[in-house]
């Protein structure tokens, strides 16, 4: 398995077929998918096995440095989800009036378990650096359903700031797009932190 990226406590690698069980768990929980496009019902397995896992393969093939990870917890070896630093194309609420086809998606989904440890900080930030610094990315978008307090704090804790609200034309929800440039992010500091 192909590893992405490390933290001081966590790995980013790569999906592979075994992970599908994973994935049915995680989304099995209805308090880690409430705030996502299920709205609280679980993934159907074959639909991870059929959509969701080679879309995840297809970045691989398609990008050398984006994509959707796995994350494993060093301490204990175990998964504890995923994050995604992808090009915007493939987000379902692309709008080519509100962000621009090179500007980079930033999203995770963690275990209940994983909550509140500081992992969705810790890792945005080494996503966010290392494609600043690294990928020559020049923008990175991310999206809330605007009740996802938790995950609004991410991302205004790493610096994202709020771009605008919006009712999603995929659900009928109220969404909030935070955003950060290049030029506003201080990677020095990131690295250091």
């Amino acid at each position: 398995m192909k590893t992405f990226l490390e933290t001081e406590r966590l790995i980013l690698r790569q999906f592979t077929e075994e992970d599908a069980d994973n994935l049915f768990e995680l989304d099995s929980d209805p308090e880690v998918v409430r705030f996502t496009t299920n709205a609280g019902q679980p993934t159907n397995y074959k639909v991870i096995k059929t959509q969701i896992l080679p879309s995840y393969f297809s970045y691989y093939e398609k990008y050398n440095s984006y994509g959707c990870w796995a994350v494993i917890e060093k301490s204990t070896q175990a998964f504890i989800g995923w994050f995604l630093f992808r090009p915007i194309i493939h987000a379902s609420y692309f709008n080519p009036k509100l962000a621009n086809s090179s500007d980079i998606e930033l999203g995770y989904r963690l275990r209940k378990d994983a909550w509140g440890k500081g992992y969705a900080t810790e890792v945005s930030k080494a996503l966010i650096t290392k494609g600043f610094s690294e990928l020559g990315t020049q923008r990175v978008l991310a999206v809330a359903l605007a009740a996802n307090s938790a995950s609004i704090r991410v991302m205004e804790k790493i610096g994202l700031k709020l771009y605008t609200r919006l009712i999603s034309e995929y659900n009928n929800q109220d969404i909030v797009i935070y955003v950060i440039d290049k030029d506003c992010f201080n990677i020095e500091k990131n690295i250091a932190a």
